[in-house]
């Protein structure tokens, strides 16, 4: 599993309308991006932006990072939208989940 985590801050004067269209159609096309997994993103108390996505190989991060749309929204976010960005793509060594308000019925089942 690959992580990639995206972190950004915004300009001022941008365009936050603009920003969330383009944003919302880049979700819906991930999503349906083979080898995708999820997408969570928040904001931190200071303003920066972080999305975290998981994808199942870096094959897959890399047709996503050469989607003709996701370039030219990322062209245009460099050029209109952002003040910073970074891009950290690790692999995951290791990963552990569990669900402690599940039903017990369910996690006796799993």
């Amino acid at each position: 599993m690959i992580l990639v985590v995206f972190r950004s801050r915004n300009r001022p004067d941008g365009d936050l309308e603009e920003y969330s269209r383009r944003s919302k159609r880049l979700h819906e096309l991930v999503a349906e991006h083979p080898g995708f997994i999820s997408i969570e993103s928040f904001e931190t108390p200071d303003g920066e932006e972080v999305s975290l996505e998981t994808f199942e190989t870096d094959e897959s991060v890399k047709a996503w990072r050469d989607n003709p749309e996701h370039r030219e929204t990322q062209r245009w976010a460099r050029e209109h939208f952002y003040s910073w960005y970074s891009v950290q793509v690790s692999e995951v060594i290791r990963a552990h989940e569990a669900d402690l308000m599940a039903p017990k019925e369910a996690a006796a089942a799993s």
